[in-house]
Formats: C-alpha cells, structure tokens, sequence
C-alpha cells in the first residue's frame, strides 16, 4: 500500500531541506532525477566517521582502521543484499555510474572488444552511456548501433532483434530513462544478447531508487548505480559485475590496494574487488551511503513505488489539463518522471518563474542530446517526484505553472 499522508509528513521531518525557503516560499523539490535529498541519518553517518573512527581501510591494524574497514566493508555486504548479488565481492566501489561504465569501457572493452565487433545501445541513453562507447569503438575499430524508440518513448524491440548478431559483443542500455521515465524490458535485452554471445551492461542509475532490482534473476553482466540518486552521498556509486567476467577483465587503475606485489619488473594485481579500486577511497562517503540503503529498505521498495507512482498518476492527469501542454515521454512502464513542453513557451523561461515561486525542476536536453534531436524538439521541463513530495506540491506546482503560462504567452 502507498504511505499514508502522516507517515510522508513524519519521512519528511528526516530531510531538512524540505522546510527551506525559496524568495519566501516553501521549498517545492522536483528534481530528483538529477539528484535526491539526503536524510538526516546519511549526513550523521559522515559526521561519525569523521569524529569517530578515520582512518584509512584494508591497510593498518590500529583501532581506528579496523573500526573504519569494517563500516566500509559492511555497506559492501548490504549492497550485495539491496541488489541480490551472489557474491560480495562483485561489488566494486566508484564514484558513480559514469566512472561504472568507463570502466566497463576501458576494463572489458580492452581486453574482449576488437576491430569490427559491435556495441549496441538505445536512443534514450544518457550521455555516459553513449560518449564511452563512441571513444572504444573509434580506439577499437569497433561499430556502434543504436536501437530506434517510438514516439511514446519505448524501444522498437524488432529492431533490436535485428541489430544483434555474432558479431555483438556488448549491449548497454539504460534500465528507466532519466529523460522520459521509461521503464525499458531489461530481462528481455538480456535474454537475446546472451543468445548471440554478447554481455551486457544496465545503467541502473534511474532505476535502483524505484524498482526492485535482482541482478541474479535480470542476469546481467554488469549493473551501474550511483548513491547520490539513492538518497546518499555524492561522489559514490557500485558496479556489479559477475565475478568470473570480473576476474578476466584488467584492472582499469593502477596504484595502492589493486597491487598484490610490486616489483620494478613486474607488479601482480590484488583478487576481487580490491583489483578494481585503486587509492585510498571516498571512506566516509561510502560508510554513509549503507544508512541510505537502510533507509530505504526501512521504508520498504514496494511501499516507495505505489505511492511514487500515485503521485506522478496525480501530477500526469493534472498537468495535461493545461491548454498546449504535451508529455514527453507515455510509455506504458515508467518511473516518477513527467516531461513535458507547452507550445509557444520556452523551457528555460518556466523554469525561472517556478523558481520565483519556490518550485525546483530541470529543464534542457537531460544529458540526452541524441533523443531530443529524435523526439524534434530542443529540451524539456521535468519534473520528477520522490516519496518525500507530497500531492499538496504537485498543486503548488500548478499553481505556479498557470501563473507563469499567462505571463509568458
């Protein structure tokens, strides 16, 4: 069952922010595809380490280390549990999803991708999970295909069929769509990917703070998320990837932790997941983004879906009572994003009178230059809702958009 008005009011109360004032009105936060708010949990996680425990990881044997290796290993164990990894070591800390998938580029792409292989991925792709692949497949002599959407949003899965072939090495393809909210059938992806032999990365940096997320069921060979998106820090993030693809792949940096032993003539690399990441980490960062996923795991996924979709359901059927208005992006499964334009009205112009009015959404092309230029129009205005907003917003949102279409038409 979605939450009821007084457990919002009372997991609000957990995110500070929310009671700030914007030119004197309450703060109405629409931008959670770009980034969620952080509860007050997370930003103690980090005062505690900092004051209580820091100290470097893996390397010293005083009190202060073990106490700070520990915390950093148990957000690594509950990761594993959030994602249903099979093993903990198949969690390898980045600084995000972007870092996830330059290193799936620069790691496997080195070792497995060669001259006239082909990557595929799909129109909706944010930038990090296009840019990647242009740059290995012009290193590599590789080809670089694209699967076609429909108006609504969705990909033209025939097409996508075709695109495959022996020569497919890599499908990489984003789980929910920043841009547009579309939910996109990954575990199909990857069944026909495998049957010709190809691997497959998800971006799941949309889709970790909304759905149900099962690697091991999805059986993919890497996933991507970013903290900052699931209500932690920024600056952190996982990739999954299956171990014994892992354990083939080169390490993507070298330096201190991925070494076993170094010698003028030859260095041998540390095992999993201590291969992948080089230096010394995001320590505090890291420990505080496990009192992320146990806040939403306190909360409960399937709780944080019914009413997110309760309230884009709400938000949707509102905003097109708006004359000129148009979603972008209908797809039939979508996260809490609603797109949209109104003829004769520029985004960036909108977006400046909601803030006047307190109201924060994104607007531009999303990082998705390439499905703009598909969908014919320059950009959007997105606004994108977490269990921390309330209906009460969405009419304040109203609101102001009415107000701010009669003063620029």
């Amino acid at each position: 069952m979605p939450f009821t008005e007084i457990e919002i009011q009372k997991i609000r109360e957990d995110f500070p922010v929310l009671l700030e004032k914007v030119n004197g009105k309450p703060l109405v936060y629409f931008d959670n595809a770009a980034t969620t708010q952080k509860p007050k949990q997370v930003v103690a996680a980090i005062e505690s380490y900092y004051y209580s425990s820091n100290a470097n990881i893996h390397r010293g044997i005083h009190h202060l280390a073990e106490k700070a290796t520990a915390s950093f290993e148990a957000t690594r164990k509950a990761l594993k549990e959030f994602i249903n990894a099979a093993h903990e070591e198949e969690i390898i800390f980045t600084r995000g999803v972007t870092e996830g998938i330059n290193l799936v580029a620069n790691s496997f792409g080195k070792a497995f991708i060669h001259k006239g292989d082909e990557i595929i991925i799909s129109t909706m792709e944010h930038h990090s999970n296009i840019v990647p692949w242009q740059m290995l497949c012009e290193e590599k002599g590789a080809i670089l295909k694209v699967i076609p959407i429909t108006d609504a949003g969705e990909i033209i899965f025939e097409e996508y069929l075709k695109l495959l072939s022996p020569n497919t090495k890599l499908v990489a393809v984003v789980h929910a769509s920043n841009a547009l909210g579309t939910i996109n059938p990954v575990a199909e992806i990857i069944q026909h990917a495998h049957a010709v032999g190809a691997k497959v990365l998800i971006d799941g940096a949309q889709s970790a703070s909304h759905l149900e997320i099962d690697v091991q069921a999805m059986d993919c060979d890497f996933f991507a998320i970013s903290a900052h998106k699931l209500y932690g820090p920024t600056g952190v993030g996982i990739l999954y990837g299956k171990k014994a693809l892992l354990e083939a792949m080169p390490p993507y940096q070298g330096g201190g932790e991925m070494i076993k032993e170094v010698t003028f003539e030859k260095t041998t690399y540390n095992e999993l997941p201590y291969k992948f990441e080089a230096g010394t980490p995001n320590i505090a960062d890291v420990i505080a983004f496990k009192a992320a996923i146990d806040y939403i795991n306190k909360l409960g996924k399937k709780a944080i879906a019914a009413y997110e979709h309760e309230l884009l359901t709400y938000a949707t059927a509102q905003l097109l009572t708006i004359e000129g208005l148009k979603i972008i992006g209908t797809a039939q499964h979508k996260v809490s994003v609603a797109s949209f334009v109104i003829e004769g009205i520029h985004h960036q112009d909108l977006a400046i009178i909601l803030d006047q009015q307190g109201i924060a959404i994104r607007t531009g092309h999303h990082c998705t230059q390439p499905l703009m230029h598909r969908l014919g129009i320059l950009g959007t205005s997105r606004a994108s809702f977490s269990f921390y907003n309330t209906k009460a917003e969405i009419d304040a949102l109203m609101v102001a958009l009415n107000k701010a279409v009669k003063m620029l038409r």
